[in-house]
């Protein structure tokens, strides 16, 4: 698990990451910019039990091909430290880090197309009441997420997007929606370019 200095703003973006791609850079940037944030995790997970991606990419690869994506940039940090704990649930992963980086102010970073589904995850409300949300706009995703039922659920706990910038310092349950510079690219779909031509 990468250090966390006492008081360090820190975004946690979990996902697959099978492939990286762009559109994951952009989030992370976004969020790094619009949450004032010291240092973004992107967590590459084992697996993701409520998608079926038949054959996962191996992990290390999915690591060294989203560090590749990262380049450079000092305040991003690729890691994989669920496999190493056996962590399949999100909500697993927020009360290890929480308990490991107690001091640190953590904020789970999700795409839209996840909010709109969030209500199926594993303790999901465990999750909501463990750590600040932040909800990232993603193509054709704005007006069903945030009538989906986890957003309905946690409306009153809201906070405007002019007040982004505050979201790592507030207890949770607090989440927040973004909007701004979005991209098409989906895994599934590189997923399956790169089944075509093979």
């Amino acid at each position: 698990m990468p250090p966390a200095p006492p008081g360090q703003r820190i975004g946690l973006f979990g996902g697959s990451f099978d492939p990286p791609h762009e559109g994951h850079r952009l989030v992370a940037r976004v969020v790094l910019r619009r949450l004032r944030l010291d240092r973004l995790w992107w967590i590459v997970t084992p697996g993701n039990p409520l998608k079926d991606h038949g054959r996962l990419a191996p992990l290390s690869e999915r690591v060294a091909l989203s560090r590749a994506l990262v380049g450079g940039d000092r305040r991003i940090v690729v890691t994989a430290f669920e496999a190493a704990h056996r962590i399949r649930y999100t909500a697993d992963t927020l009360e290890l880090v929480t308990s490991r980086r107690p001091n640190a102010r953590f904020v789970w970073i999700m795409g839209a197309d996840s909010l709109r589904s969030f209500h199926r995850w594993q303790d999901w409300k465990r999750i909501a009441a463990m750590m600040p949300l932040a909800v990232v706009d993603r193509p054709g995703s704005t007006l069903s997420v945030l009538s989906s039922p986890a957003a309905l659920r946690l409306e009153g706990h809201r906070i405007p997007e002019r007040d982004a910038a505050r979201l790592a310092s507030l207890d949770p349950p607090a989440w927040v929606f973004l909007t701004g510079p979005r991209s098409a690219q989906s895994s599934t779909t590189l997923r399956r370019l790169q089944d075509s031509l093979s």
